[in-house]
């Protein structure tokens, strides 16, 4: 039986790659001041910026907005309703009662009034689900967050999500992606600035967090996320983990250190802005115009 490093009591937790057991109540501390050190240490934001976090409903969204409330920040929450049947409905619900329960702001944006529900909008591109709902999602965060005027847009990314994005682009040597994957993106180009301050803790701590702090969150995963490749490459990587760990936040960390440097000295393309929406694209319409010019009024 471990005992907690701090108080010697029965330990809840080991983090081996932190070589750390921890009691409930000092996991919880620790896991606040973990991403307080990460906040600080990416110089994320201060405690006069406006943060607006992006809430799914899933662990790590909610956790994140819980934090950062109770670490004093001014975050409010954004919700994306993408119209998936009842998963998207007992979302919707559960933000919704998280939002009272935190008494902060809480801004719906419904797909379906935009656009059409996702399912519609999958069927009339090449894209993977996966995909288009990552392009509608990141389109909303700016676009929301600079009509309410929120500087900052945070997501739950936690280490699983971006260590196994990483592996991704590197397999593939997607030099695009892998300049920008940094937990903090700057505001430029008509972007306003998003930033991941769960980047260095595992789905593991957050998931953990989230139950001891009794979030109610929705645990059945996204219809669309059984084909997502992200699946793939976390399970990769968590084998890789039991067999060696701290590979994951060394694979990470060290690409932060030795690698994302060499993409800051190269020449970025200037974005112009959707002749439709005013929103930041590389060519004469966004994404979101686009499939927009797509949909008949059927399909929505």
């Amino acid at each position: 039986m471990k005992k907690c490093r701090v108080c010697k009591r029965r330990a809840i937790v080991y983090m081996p790659h932190h070589r750390l057991a921890l009691c409930r109540e000092h996991f919880t501390e620790w896991f606040e001041n973990y991403t307080k050190k990460t906040i600080k240490e990416f110089r994320m934001f201060t405690k006069d910026d406006r943060i607006l976090v992006a809430v799914s409903g899933g662990k790590d969204s909610l956790a994140l907005w819980k934090v950062l409330r109770k670490l004093g920040y001014n975050a409010d929450g954004l919700y994306v309703h993408l119209g998936i049947g009842e998963y998207s409905e007992r979302s919707r619900e559960k933000v919704e009662k998280f939002a009272e329960s935190l008494d902060a702001r809480l801004i719906v944006v419904d797909l379906k009034e935009q656009l059409a529900e996702l399912p519609n909008i999958v069927g009339l591109t090449s894209r993977e689900a996966c995909s288009v709902c990552g392009l509608v999602k990141r389109y909303n965060f700016n676009k929301v967050a600079k009509e309410e005027g929120y500087n900052v847009v945070a997501t739950g990314h936690n280490l699983d999500d971006e260590a196994s994005a990483l592996l991704a682009n590197v397999l593939n040597w997607n030099e695009k992606y892998l300049g920008r994957k940094f937990p903090v993106l700057e505001e430029e180009g008509g972007f306003v600035r998003k930033v991941k301050p769960f980047c260095k803790l595992t789905e593991k701590e957050t998931a953990l967090y989230a139950l001891l702090e009794g979030i109610d969150f929705i645990e059945e995963e996204c219809p669309y996320s059984e084909d997502a490749t992200s699946v793939f490459y976390k399970e990769i990587l968590n084998k890789i983990e039991e067999r060696s760990p701290g590979t994951k936040l060394r694979f990470y960390l060290d690409y932060l250190r030795k690698v994302y440097p060499k993409f800051k000295t190269e020449d970025k393309k200037e974005l112009g802005r959707c002749k439709v929406c005013g929103e930041p694209t590389m060519g004469e319409v966004c994404g979101v115009c686009r499939l927009k010019e797509r949909l008949t009024p059927s399909a929505r």
